[in-house]
């Protein structure tokens, strides 16, 4: 028992020479002792270092229970990083500080009476034939001296606050070295248009969760929008299809493609409007109703409401217009202006010439073509 308490002592001990002389790492910390942490200034971090220094100075001289209280350590501080009100702030532990004011309350020549005398190395034998070599472990005094260094270090790095920022720049510079290289030239920051889709990504996935959440909780909701979402794709399905049936019946043709010859726009809507104030002028009433009733054609047809052809009839050009066309009401009563004194035989008058007129002029400048009085209603 007494060998395996030696051997307790010497591992220890190893463990504590392992510390270098500037000591980054922390001496094990006794779980019996607890600390609290205190949020402090740069100012008052640096006032701490130097009490300790003074305390493990006090400590290595006097070697007793009242000077290395390891209560005088004090609690841990939270020092900031930079000068911001909202910095980032570390933690600095004291605790090592602590466990080495504790041991240093006996002196080295009492803690170590029982034990063995210390060499300059201690040689443990394994298995036949193979020696271990170990270095002497430290004593208290020298980890006293390697708390001094380790403070006068820490002390020292509050006076350089410029550090940190040199390092951050020279961080940067390698950064836009490696950035600059060929593996990386074809980096861009992302588009104003990347970023607006990403966040409309983000808000449909968020979307999507929530109703999945909300879902799960009320399985009948989730089934009523899986329902709703896919009639409503039905029905944009249905109005595209009706959409492109109406394109393929009215045939609409490139702008480029002339009228077929024989058309009514294959002849200029204006030449077709001046023959019918000509035929309007010598009293030709039914003959300026026909010139007229073409002119009308040979703008909309230039217009590509529908394909030139030279076949059709004045009802199926009224057929082409759909019904919520607001050209079509007018449209249709010239059309039957026109049948009735062209293809019926009714003998025209200059009252339906010049509704003829009005309800043509309307239709060629584009606007809702209003419904003309019909001067021959009498005669039909």
């Amino acid at each position: 028992m007494r060998a395996l308490s030696f051997y307790a002592v010497v591992g220890f001990s190893a463990v504590l020479a392992a510390m270098p002389a500037y000591a980054a790492g922390p001496i094990p910390s006794a779980p019996a002792i607890a600390s609290s942490a205190n949020d402090t200034s740069l100012n008052d971090y640096r006032s701490h270092l130097q009490a300790l220094t003074t305390l493990v100075q006090a400590c290595a001289k006097a070697r007793d229970i009242t000077t290395c209280d390891p209560m005088k350590v004090g609690p841990d501080d939270r020092v900031p990083l930079s000068a911001s009100p909202n910095a980032e702030r570390r933690l600095v532990r004291y605790g090592w500080l602590r466990v080495l004011l504790s041991k240093a309350q006996e002196k080295d020549q009492e803690k170590d009476k029982d034990a063995p005398t210390p060499k300059s190395a201690l040689t443990l034998k394994g298995s036949p034939g193979e020696d271990e070599t170990f270095p002497a472990p430290p004593t208290t005094t020298q980890l006293l001296e390697a708390a001094q260094t380790r403070l006068a270090h820490d002390l020292h790095q509050t006076d350089q606050p410029r550090g940190a920022a040199d390092a951050h720049a020279s961080e940067r510079q390698n950064m836009q070295q490696i950035l600059s290289g060929r593996d990386f030239r074809h980096l861009e920051a992302p588009s104003a248009r990347d970023s607006i889709l990403e966040k409309i990504g983000n808000w449909l996935n968020n979307l999507l969760n929530s109703v999945a959440e909300f879902s799960a909780r009320s399985a009948w909701i989730g089934r009523l929008l899986v329902g709703g979402f896919i009639l409503a794709v039905c029905v944009g399905l249905v109005w595209g299809l009706l959409q492109l049936e109406r394109r393929w019946r009215i045939r609409l043709v490139p702008e480029e493609s002339g009228p077929a010859a024989g058309a009514a726009s294959a002849r200029d809507w204006q030449l077709w409007l001046e023959d019918a104030r000509k035929a309007a002028a010598a009293g030709l009433w039914r003959e300026a109703i026909h010139f007229v009733y073409w002119a009308a054609i040979s703008r909309l047809e230039s217009r590509r409401l529908w394909p030139a052809d030279r076949a059709r009839t004045p009802r199926e050009y009224l057929a082409l217009v759909g019904p919520e066309d607001p050209r079509k009401p007018g449209l249709a009563t010239l059309t039957r202006s026109f049948e009735h004194t062209w293809y019926g035989g009714r003998a025209a008058a200059e009252s339906d010439y010049r509704s003829a007129e009005q309800l043509a002029n309307a239709l060629i400048s584009g606007s809702t073509a209003p419904v003309a009085s019909r001067g021959g209603g009498s005669q039909q």
